[in-house]
C-alpha cells in the first residue's frame, strides 16, 4: 500500500470453511476492507497511465485518496477480534506461539518471495538480494514490498494488545476511547517528531494508537456495540463527513507532492480513517443478517483477505507488463476495471481452494 497504506486474524489453522450461514459481520468487515485495498492499488496504476491534467486524473485521485483506510480499519480489526479472544482466555505461550506461526511466519517468507520477485522482473537488481543492508530495511520496516509493511505492523499489535488487558478488563467506553486514542495518537507523534525520528513511523505500531485503543474498547463491548453504532451514529456519521472534508485537500495536496503540515494532514488521516472503521464495522453489523448475493460474496471474500492482499500486488504489475492500460480514459478505466477484478477474484479463488491444506498453512500461516 502507499505511503502510509494490510492483515486481519482468520479461522485457526484447521477449522472448517464456514459455510455460507456462518459467515459474520467481522468476514464482512474483513471482504469491504480488502475490496478497499485492491481497488486503492488499482487506481494508483490506473494514475500512471491518465494525463495529470484531465479531469479524469483528478476523479482517480479523489478515489485513490478516499480509498486509504485500509491499514487503520484492519488494525482495528485486528484489535477488536484479539482483544474479545484474550479476554476469554490468555494463555501467553500459547498466543505468542500462534502470532509467531501465523504472523511471523507469513511475513518473513513473503518477504523472500517479494524480494525474489521483484528482481525477476527487472524492478531490482540482483545484487540486492546479497546486501544485508537492504534485507535489513525490508524486514525491519516491511519495505520488501509496498505493501508488507502492515504484516509488520500486526506483528507489534500482537505484542501490545496482551499490555493492554487491564484496560480491555475495565470495560472501556468507546466514545471515551475515541478521545482518549487521539490524544494519545497525538502525543506519540509529538514523542517521533521530537525525540524518537523513526525513518518510518508508519511501519510501527506508534501509528497506530488510535484504531488500536478504539478496537480494544470495541472489542470488549463487542456485544454491546451494534446498539451502540445505533444510538450514536447520528453523531458519528456528520462527523465523519467533516473529517473527510477536511482531509480530502490535505491528502490531494499529499499525493501531489505539495507543501502540507504533516501534523495536519496525519491527524486528518488518523481521524478519518478511525470513523470510517466504526462507519465499516457498523454496516457489517447492520447487514449480517441479510442472504443477498453481494453481501455472502463480500464476506466470502473476507475469509480469505489474507490470501487477497498477499498475492494481488504481483497480479496487478504482472498485467501491467503483460498489457499496459492505454487509450482514451474511459479504455484505461475499463482495463483497469478488468486487472481489479482478477487481482481480487484470483487469489480469493485461490484461497477457498488451499482452505484447510498443508500448502495453506504453509503459504500463509493457516
Amino acid at each position: 500500500m502507499t505511503d502510509a497504506d494490510p492483515v486481519s486474524p482468520a479461522p485457526p489453522t484447521q477449522a472448517p470453511a464456514p459455510p455460507s450461514g456462518n459467515l459474520t459481520a467481522i468476514d464482512m468487515f474483513r471482504g469491504l476492507t480488502i475490496i478497499e485495498v485492491v481497488a486503492h492499488h488499482s487506481t494508483g496504476v490506473m494514475l500512471r497511465y491518465l494525463d495529470p491534467a484531465s479531469t479524469a486524473h483528478l476523479y482517480t485521485l479523489i478515489l485513490n485518496r478516499t480509498l486509504h483506510f485500509a491499514v487503520p480499519a484492519f488494525v482495528f480489526l485486528s484489535a477488536v477480534v484479539l482483544t474479545r479472544s484474550l479476554l476469554k482466555r490468555f494463555e501467553p505461550g500459547r498466543y505468542f506461539w500462534r502470532r509467531l506461526t501465523r504472523g511471523g511466519w507469513p511475513y518473513l517468507l513473503w518477504s523472500a518471495l517479494y524480494a525474489l520477485w521483484y528482481v525477476w522482473t527487472d524492478q531490482r537488481l540482483p545484487e540486492t538480494l546479497t546486501d544485508p543492508q537492504r534485507w535489513r530495511d525490508w524486514l525491519l520496516y516491511g519495505k520488501a514490498s509496498y505493501h508488507l509493511y502492515f504484516l509488520l505492523v500486526a506483528l507489534e499489535v500482537y505484542v501490545v494488545l496482551p499490555l493492554m488487558l487491564p484496560l480491555a478488563r475495565r470495560k472501556p467506553s468507546i466514545t471515551g476511547a475515541l478521545l482518549f486514542g487521539a490524544a494519545l495518537q497525538l502525543g506519540l507523534y509529538l514523542l517521533n517528531r521530537e525525540v524518537l525520528r523513526l525513518p518510518f513511523p508508519a511501519s510501527t505500531v506508534l501509528w497506530y494508537m488510535l484504531p488500536i485503543t478504539l478496537g480494544v474498547a470495541v472489542g470488549a463491548r463487542l456485544d454491546e456495540f451494534p446498539a451502540w453504532w445505533r444510538r450514536r451514529r447520528w453523531v458519528l456519521l456528520p462527523l465523519l463527513t467533516l473529517a473527510f472534508s477536511l482531509y480530502l485537500p490535505e491528502a490531494l495536496a499529499y499525493a501531489r507532492g505539495e507543501r502540507v503540515t504533516p501534523v495536519v494532514y496525519s491527524g486528518l488521516s488518523w481521524l478519518y480513517t478511525s470513523l470510517t472503521a466504526l462507519a465499516l464495522l457498523g454496516l457489517a453489523f447492520r447487514v449480517q443478517r441479510s442472504a443477498s448475493t453481494v453481501r455472502l460474496t463480500v464476506a466470502l471474500l473476507g475469509t480469505v483477505s489474507l490470501q487477497v492482499y498477499l498475492i494481488h500486488p504481483a497480479l496487478l504489475q504482472a498485467l501491467e507488463r503483460w498489457d499496459a492500460p492505454q487509450g482514451a480514459p474511459w479504455q484505461v478505466g475499463l482495463t483497469m476495471l478488468g486487472y481489479f477484478l482478477l487481482a481480487l477474484g484470483i487469489p480469493a479463488l485461490l484461497g477457498r481452494a488451499l482452505l484447510n491444506t498443508r500448502l495453506s498453512t504453509w503459504l500463509f500461516g493457516r
